[in-house]
């Protein structure tokens, strides 16, 4: 039942984000900004927020390989060691114990 609530946790925020994200760009530019060059600013934030955005989530992901990789090389050393320290027990055991 865990499960349905971390759905949940993560539909809601995909959800305000999305909404956020509508809101700002919706929201007219500041009256500092409103003069000849207002579009040609818009244009220019929009590319340079998508593309350090872009820089940011291929950090991002390149950040969770490396950890899924030392994860998965850490998880198999603790089987390794379980498994070389635990009595091996084989099926005559087993039926010799009924």
């Amino acid at each position: 039942m865990r499960g349905w609530k971390a759905k949940l946790v993560f539909l809601l925020m995909v959800y305000f984000a999305g909404f956020a994200t509508a809101i700002y760009c919706l929201v007219p530019a500041p009256e500092a900004q409103m003069g000849k060059e207002s579009s040609e600013y818009s244009a220019v934030s929009s590319e340079q927020f998508a593309q350090s955005f872009n820089v940011g989530l291929h950090k991002c992901l390149d950040f969770a390989k490396d950890a899924t990789l030392r994860m998965s090389s850490f998880i198999k050393q603790k089987l390794d060691q379980r498994r070389a320290n635990s009595p091996v027990e084989t099926q005559e055991s087993y039926t010799a114990d009924y």
